[in-house]
Order: structure tokens, then C-alpha cells, then sequence
């Protein structure tokens, strides 16, 4: 029996790209730092393209619907508006000068660009 996403819904909720490249990892902690600092609440990208039933329902409420794109193949964003929710706000890594490369290191000022390019366009 598969378990019910334990995650309550959020005005504000965040998806984030985790895939297989620096900035994709970069997007998710990212992502992370702003649950951390209340600025929204961090959802799974992936149960929201599984058509979770759950995490479809929380999504529903939110207000802002922020997502962060590693890169310009856009990932998360098509999985959000395929799901059939608008994005509200838009971050890419790769438009904020980061490289993409497969080799999983970044900065924590290249985090700290990315949190401020969410909370610029939240309004923070």
C-alpha cells in the first residue's frame, strides 16, 4: 500500500530540478535553503509528475508556484505545467552564471545567488 505524502501544503510551495548535474543539485539545495528560512516549502518534484494523489491535492492550494531550473532543458518547469499547474515564478541556474558540469561541486555563494534570484522575484 503506498504511504500518504507527509508533507502539509504551503501558499508557496517550491520545486526544484535535482538532476544529474552541478546545477540541478544546485537548484535542490537551493531549494532546501529557502524551506529552511520560511520562505516556502519545498515539494517533490517527482511525486507531483507521478500524479501522486497527495501531493496533486496539496499543490492545489498554492498560491506562488516557484520552480528552479538547473538548466535550459527545463525539466522542472515542464513537469509542474504537464502535472497542469502554472508556474508563477521562474528561476534558471544556468541564466544566473553558473556552468553546468558533472562534477557535483558548487559554492555556497552560487546558492546564495540562486536563493536571491527566488526571493527578487517573490518579492522579498
Amino acid at each position: 500500500m503506498a504511504e500518504k505524502c507527509t508533507c502539509d501544503p504551503a501558499e508557496i510551495m517550491i520545486f526544484p530540478c535535482a538532476g544529474g548535474s552541478n546545477v540541478g543539485q544546485l537548484a535542490n539545495q537551493a531549494a532546501v535553503k529557502l524551506d529552511q528560512e520560511g520562505v516556502g516549502k519545498l515539494f517533490c518534484l517527482a511525486g507531483l509528475g507521478g500524479h501522486v494523489q497527495s501531493i496533486v491535492e496539496s499543490t492545489k492550494v498554492a498560491k506562488r508556484i516557484v520552480v528552479i531550473d538547473g538548466c535550459p532543458i527545463a525539466c522542472a518547469k515542464a513537469t509542474v505545467e504537464h502535472a497542469g499547474f502554472p508556474v508563477t515564478d521562474y528561476v534558471m541556474v544556468t541564466k544566473l552564471g553558473v556552468k553546468k558540469h558533472h562534477d557535483f561541486v558548487w559554492t555556497d555563494e552560487e546558492i546564495e545567488r540562486v536563493v536571491k534570484a527566488v526571493k527578487e522575484s517573490l518579492g522579498y
